[in-house]
């Protein structure tokens, strides 16, 4: 029961994101596809004009509010944090989203530019106790902006989550001026409030006519023709696969959920083996009760209640277990699912019914047979159980193991491909690498020019990120096999000359930049595999030499460099160009050695101190930052293991039951064997003989479900392990040693049982 109850609480809240918002029936975030002659890109979002436009075309949106995440420097006095969880949002943010202000108008808090709105947390780190409604910050260096609202922490189940709000006038009419004008630059979240009773499907039917009115004569020029989507907000975490949603997996919520049903149906069915199994201390009592008048509704409803209250007991265990458990499980989960199992009386309620549902579930079959005894055979001793009876209890063990087969190999499954992530070669070196992003600050190249003289860096980059971190999407022509330029959206990474060899990015055709061609730093662009092909080509030697155009800059491809994953292997190798570009490089890199690295990160500080003053010194690890991306399937895995194992551990006291009443029914048969001459040996193997082949039979049913399974799992990831045949066979071999562990004791025990003991009542 406890297991179920933390299962379920997990369930709950990963189906509660973002449900707890009034007008959540109502609100949708609008998505691009954006149809390249090369591929079909998935936006999260459409361009920045599309919002302000839709508003003026259609009369179903009642609202709308963009969202753009952005890290700003912010200060007050001597008070400065580099704040990574801020974005930018639209006056309509508090209308839309029932996130509530504690101080502040909703309605004004996000209008005027340089308005700023602070979560509890962020307002108390700067302000202490003090009230902040009025005072300013300074953010990105220079800018004085006005706290304008406090708004409570933003819950964990919403995928929208931010330290501090900025009001997205700043960045449209001061920091970056005609970004409502622009429809071929992407970026921004974007959700619209539809009026009551629109019909979201009519709606986006009219989107192609829209956008074929306000941006036709553009898509045709670039090429890029958009399909605008709405997705409901309701669906975003769990079902959506599009850049920028939070992590969240269907599939893995429907598995914790069949996993908690298999735990309490093990459970269920290890009451009625342990119940049926004992029921010969009982049988004396109904005898006594129906000679002296019992009827059998009576006594049926007796053994009901019985397991009706020791369910209820369990309950009350299971409620102050789960409360102890709660705090470790959170961690397990990695987010905080529920502060106290007592914070919400409805899920309590729920289950307390369920409780008592198990009671009567469970009590069904042992009351029956129970009431079922014949009085005048029990009281003599001589009662043996049916030919239905046997099958049921074997029937019964077959589902646990087939249910705890399929877990082992799930299990194994699981850990192969988290194995598989960790030590593939991803085709560039992250170990002992540093990540300090300077955000554009002018002293940069100074700074990486510095860390060259400190004794265990070995070498030092500049780019614009890093694999596992985010990247441009440019538009770029690129001639392809035919001669012609071909229009494509590139991923893109500004890089100087040192990035390609302080990353270990190994070539496959032409060379890397070099400060030997001056003209590398204008004309110059390498692309990947990936893109190589995207183009025609059938080798990267075919594509050197040839022209391209991106964002302003034309030029040659010098190099075409090997595939390496800059995101997480759940997604192909997109195809990636790179550039010398300065000014768009913000991020160093430092490749260190192992030796002393406390000592080596002390000197880095020093030298950010004394070069760029102004900002706090942060920095972390690039294998570490690259695999958070697996950290839900990490989760995932722990979570999985835990409670497959308390599954198999339930399935065992099923056997357990099943073997102590078998061997009961076989008590005498057993004396008779050993008067004859069996031997310890015997009496094992005729006792262990049916308990195997019942596994052996789960076996069979286990590896096609499990098979099944697993393989729909595998199937979020472009780069996986393949299920191999000895995976199945470890899972049958471990249930099997699991079996003979578990009923070796009662077998060994009958077997040397005195024979004269179990003869003796004859």
């Amino acid at each position: 029961m406890t297991a179920c109850f933390l299962i379920f609480l997990y369930v709950r809240f990963e189906l509660s994101y973002d449900t707890f918002h009034s007008k959540a029936d109502r609100i949708y975030r609008v998505v691009a596809d954006i149809k390249t002659p090369t591929e079909v890109l998935h936006a999260h979002g459409p361009s920045w004009a599309v919002a302000p436009n839709a508003k003026q075309e259609f009369p179903e949106i009642e609202s709308f509010v963009r969202m753009d995440h952005t890290s700003l420097l912010v200060r007050k006095n001597d008070i400065k944090f580099q704040e990574d969880n801020a974005m930018y949002a639209d006056s309509a943010f508090f209308h839309v989203f029932d996130f509530k202000l504690i101080k502040g108008n909703p309605q004004k808090a996000l209008t005027e530019p340089y308005s700023i709105v602070l979560n509890e947390t962020t307002a108390k780190k700067y302000f202490g106790n003090g009230d902040p409604i009025g005072q300013t910050l300074i953010i990105a260096d220079t800018v004085n902006a006005t706290v304008t609202g406090i708004v409570k922490d933003l819950p964990e189940n919403s995928r929208i989550q931010a330290d501090m709000i900025v009001s997205m006038s700043t960045l449209t009419k001061k920091i970056r001026p005609h970004l409502d004008e622009q429809w071929g630059n992407y970026g921004a979240e974007v959700y619209v409030l539809l009026k009551p009773g629109t019909n979201a499907s009519a709606l986006q039917a009219k989107f192609p006519a829209f956008l074929e009115k306000r941006n036709g004569k553009e898509m045709k020029q670039s090429q890029m023709y958009a399909t605008l989507l709405l997705e409901k907000l309701k669906d975003v975490y769990l079902y959506s696969t599009r850049n920028g949603s939070n992590t969240g997996n269907i599939f893995n919520v429907y598995i914790f959920a069949i996993v908690a049903i298999f735990i309490l149906l093990i459970a269920c069915i290890n009451f009625i083996n342990l119940t049926t199994a004992r029921s010969s201390e009982r049988a004396k009592e109904v005898g006594i009760r129906k000679v002296v008048g019992a009827m059998k509704q009576e006594l049926t409803r007796q053994f009901m209640g019985e397991s009706v209250l020791l369910c209820m007991l369990a309950f009350i265990l299971s409620i102050g277990l789960t409360a102890l458990l709660l705090p470790l499980f959170n961690q397990l989960a990695g987010k905080t699912i529920q502060h106290s199992i007592f914070s919400n009386i409805q899920y309590l309620l729920i289950l307390f019914v369920a409780a008592v549902g198990i009671g009567l579930l469970a009590g069904i079959y042992p009351a029956w047979v129970l009431s079922a005894f014949k009085p005048i055979t029990v009281l003599k001793g001589r009662f043996a159980t049916g030919i239905k009876g046997i099958m049921l209890r074997k029937a019964l063990v077959i589902s646990q193991f087939t249910i705890s087969i399929t877990l082992i190999t799930g299990t194994i499954i699981v850990y192969n491909q988290m194995q598989f992530m960790r030590n593939r070669d991803l085709g560039f070196n992250k170990d002992q690498v540093i990540v300090i992003k300077t955000h554009n600050d002018p002293a940069k190249e100074t700074f990486k020019q510095s860390l060259t003289g400190i004794p265990n860096v070995k070498s030092v980059a500049l780019s614009s990120s890093v694999p596992g971190g985010g990247n441009y999407g440019a538009y770029s022509e690129i001639e392809n096999i035919k001669g012609d330029l071909q229009v494509a959206n590139l991923d893109l990474y500004f890089v100087d000359f040192d990035y390609i060899p302080n990353m270990k990015i190994k070539m496959a055709a032409g060379r890397p930049f070099s400060r030997d061609f001056m003209t590398d730093t204008t004309q110059a662009m390498i692309l990947n595999e990936a893109a190589v092909k995207m183009f025609g080509y059938s080798s990267p030697e075919q594509a050197i030499g040839k022209r391209f155009k991106q964002w302003g800059r034309e030029g040659k491809i010098v190099g075409v460099m090997k595939d390496f994953h800059f995101k997480a292997l759940r997604e192909p190798i997109k195809p990636l160009s790179m550039r010398i570009e300065p000014d768009g490089c913000d991020i160093v890199s430092a490749n260190v050695a192992a030796a002393n690295l406390p000592a080596t990160i002390s000197a880095i500080e020093k030298k950010w101190q004394a070069l760029i003053p102004n900002r706090p010194f942060s920095y972390f690890f690039l294998d570490e930052y690259f695999d958070k991306q697996y950290r839900s399937e990490d989760r995932f895995g722990r979570l999985f293991l835990n409670f497959s194992i308390l599954a198999i551990f339930i399935s065992c006291l099923g056997l357990l039951g099943l073997a102590s009443y078998s061997t009961m029914q076989r008590t005498r048969e057993i004396g008779i064997r050993k008067v004859m001459g069996a031997s310890v040996s015997n009496i094992l193997n005729l006792l262990s003989k049916e308990f195997l082949q019942l596994v052996i039979i789960s076996f069979f049913i286990a590896t096609p479900v499990a098979w099944y399974f697993m393989d729909r799992w595998l199937q979020d990831f472009a780069y996986r392990t393949h299920i191999s045949w000895w995976v199945f066979i470890a899972a049958g071999v471990m249930a099997l040693l699991i079996a003979i562990f578990t009923i070796s004791f009662q077998a060994i025990r009958a077997a040397v049982m005195n024979p004269v003991k179990s003869l003796r009542t004859e």
